[in-house]
Parts: structure tokens; sequence; C-alpha cells
């Protein structure tokens, strides 16, 4: 799994265990029984021991030196002390961690027992990710969350305390009764809670939600007739980043606000197309293949297909033992595609120079035409050496992506 000159590997670890199901939720977590668990640690770090042999396996090679590692779900705290401790006891052992790695773990609010945070804090967690969604107590309850704002400043404190301080919170904007008060309400709380890293998100309506199958037949349930219109939510994450800003959370990437330096290195792994190992229900991994180098000793640029695998999101599936992943290949027209919509994402943007020198002149060309077109309706910007969007851009990100998956040849044979 070696990629854009990258040599080390970050690795997502998927606990889907839940006490609740949120109403808006669409990955692939639940409320499962406990007895469950132990059994999944096990699966976990069995398949971390067989690693680097599965990925020879498939022709890739799977780096030794790991400096991220993200544990979501789910909830892993939920997890049992002694089935995280055991987890993070495998890593290492299978593994060359660097002894400033970045190490996150998703939390749930009102969830990280005593004993659970001494076993974080002597994993060696340092940073840990609270899903807030909301500080007002309503909304919170109303979409399945089982917090309020004051187990959530008690929980900061608590991190703090341990030692975690490097701490994220995530609101969505859009959540059923929201409204620009409360809003309002929830930025003020973020703002004043000192976390050096928020994400905001707008919400999805999908079809892999109860909350959005509710919304898409017209229904009530959920309070889903409560949900705020687009321009209402649009105008919320608007708001998100100016309040953000004034605190110092600067936005790096559409949904990310950080203060400087703290950034998520293991997010930025993704949008930046680095190598990653991912293990558990339904996770991701990205490889190369082992012989593969993206600039050959004749100075020409050699971009060979990008290996993507996934894992079963079947929990009783993957439970019954180890199972080849879905193995998908990404041709250089795709990686180019993905280049440019995973780069948009960041504020960043997408560096033309380093493009030009990984897929060469003749996929650019093309490229710059769509470019050329967004630029002049106000949706991205463009210096002649990087391109970015704009903020009007942003909100309308999906449609500025498809532009660059319909490119004239950029599909795969």
């Amino acid at each position: 799994m070696t990629g854009s000159g990258d040599s080390a590997l970050g690795i997502y670890v998927s606990i889907p265990f839940c006490r609740s199901k949120c109403t808006y939720c669409n990955f692939a977590s639940g409320v499962y029984p406990a007895a469950d668990h132990e059994r999944y640690v096990d699966r976990l770090i069995e398949d971390l021991s067989q690693a680097s042999i599965w990925s020879r396996s498939m022709g890739s090679e799977c780096p030794q030196r790991v400096d991220t590692v993200y544990l979501g779900g789910g909830t892993p705290s939920l997890l049992p002390p002694h089935l995280l401790l055991r987890l993070f006891a495998s890593i290492r052992s299978q593994f060359d961690l660097n002894a400033n790695a970045e190490i996150t773990m998703e939390c749930a609010p009102g969830q990280i027992a005593d004993t659970t945070l001494e076993a974080m804090a002597t994993a060696g967690v340092n940073r840990v990710s609270l899903g807030v969604q909301s500080f007002v107590d309503s909304e919170a309850h109303a979409s399945g969350r089982l917090h309020s704002r004051a187990i959530v400043e008690a929980d900061l404190r608590r991190l703090r305390a341990a030692g975690i301080a490097n701490l994220n919170v995530d609101l969505i904007a859009g959540l059923a009764g929201q409204t620009f008060v409360s809003w309002e309400e929830s930025l003020d709380a973020l703002a004043a809670s000192g976390v050096s890293h928020a994400s905001v998100y707008m919400l999805e309506v999908d079809e892999d939600s109860r909350l959005g199958r509710e919304m898409l037949k017209g229904g009530v349930r959920y309070r889903a007739d409560l949900v705020p219109n687009d321009d209402s939510i649009a105008r919320m994450y608007e708001r998100a980043i100016e309040r953000l800003e004034s605190v110092g959370l600067r936005q790096y990437e559409i949904s990310n606000f950080a203060q400087p330096g703290f950034e998520s290195k293991h997010n930025m792994r993704y949008w930046r197309r680095r190598p990653y190992l991912g293990v558990g229900l339904d996770a991701s991994s990205m490889a190369l293949p082992a012989t593969a180098s993206r600039d050959g000793s004749d100075g020409q640029t050699r971009h060979p297909d990008v290996l993507r695998f996934t894992t079963t999101d079947d929990l009783k599936e993957y439970l019954a033992g180890p199972a080849t992943p879905q193995m998908t290949r990404l041709s250089p027209a795709l990686q180019f595609e993905e280049a440019w919509f995973l780069g948009l994402r960041m504020n960043e943007g997408v560096d033309l120079a380093a493009l030009k020198l990984e897929f060469g002149p003749e996929m650019l060309e093309p490229a710059m035409q769509t470019v050329d077109h967004l630029v002049a309706n106000g949706l991205l910007f463009s210096d002649g050496a990087r391109v970015w969007l704009t903020s009007r851009g942003r909100l309308l990100s999906n449609d500025v992506f498809q532009e660059f998956l319909e490119l004239e040849g950029a599909t795969i044979a």
C-alpha cells in the first residue's frame, strides 16, 4: 500500500456499535448485542495480523510505518476497556507506530466511562472527536442523541483532565426543528468550548437513514416536516464559517475547521490520496501495486491503477470469518477525477503543477476548459497555479464535482 511518495500508512478501524441509532445516520452501524464486542475485536486483530500477507496476495504492499490511527463508527467508546487495550496492543505489535502518531477516537457524549477514559489514555489516544450535533438539548434528543449540553461540557473537562487536549466537536446544520436562533446557540457553545477542531455538516437526505427516507416520502415521523429547507441550511452553514473564524477555527476543508496546526492528519490522508488500511465493518483501504512507481527512473511518469478494497457491511458476515474484500481498480482516468473532487474539498485547492506532473498535460488540458467554465460561473477561483472553490462553489460542491466526473475520456475502458 504505497502511493504518492508516502511510505507511511494510516489505519482506520471501524467500530459499528451504538447505544441508539440516530435518525439521520446513514453509516453501517447499529445497536448490536454486547456479546458481539469480543468476537468483533478478535476479528479486527485477525485482520490486522494478516494485513501484510493479504496485501501481498493482492499484489500490493502494506507499509509498516503508521502515522495516523482513527477509530470511527459507531461509538468506539462503547468497547470495554480491556478490548480497547487489546486492540491497540495488536496495532503496535503488527506495525511500527510513530511516537508522535495522531491517534483519534470517536466518542459519544455521556458514553465515556471512567475506566474507558483511563484505557484511552493508556493506549495513547491523543485526539477525540465528540458527536455532539447540537448543543440544544431538544434538538439532540429528537435526533436520537442521548446527551445534554451539560454532559458535553463535562466530558470536555474530563478529556482535558486525562491529558487529551486535541478535541473535535461535530455539529449538523439542518436538524429537525432547528432554527437560526437555536443554530446560533450551538455555535456560541462551540465557540466557548475552546476546542481546537470542529466539523460542521449539512444534513444529508438519502434513503440510507430513517429521517432521509421519511423526508423523501413527505412523512412526519422523526419530525421530518420540521427539517429546515435547503436555503436555510445553506445560510446556517455560511454563518458557521463566519462564527468559527472569529474564534480562530479556520476552515480548511468543506466541513472542517481548525486552529493552525490542529487539522486532522488522518482525514488529510484521504483528501490527499495517500495510502490507508481499513479494518472492520464496511471499511475501505487504498493501495498501489507493490512494484509500481509514480515516477520512473527515466524521468517519465508511470501511473499504475490504484487498488481500492472494501469490506462487507453485514456484521454477521464479518464475524463469520475472513473474507476477500471487494477490490476495485481505479484507472489513471478515475484517479484524475478523484484528484479533482478530493482536492477541491480542501481550501488549499488543487495544485496544477503537481497534477500535470502526475497525470500529464494531455489529461489536464480538457480539465482546464471545465475550470474556465466554472470560474466564469463563480464556482471556482484560479490563479494559474491552484484552483479552489468559491464560497458559492462550496454550497454547490456536488454540482462542481460532477463536472469533473464527466470529462471527455475520463472513463475506465
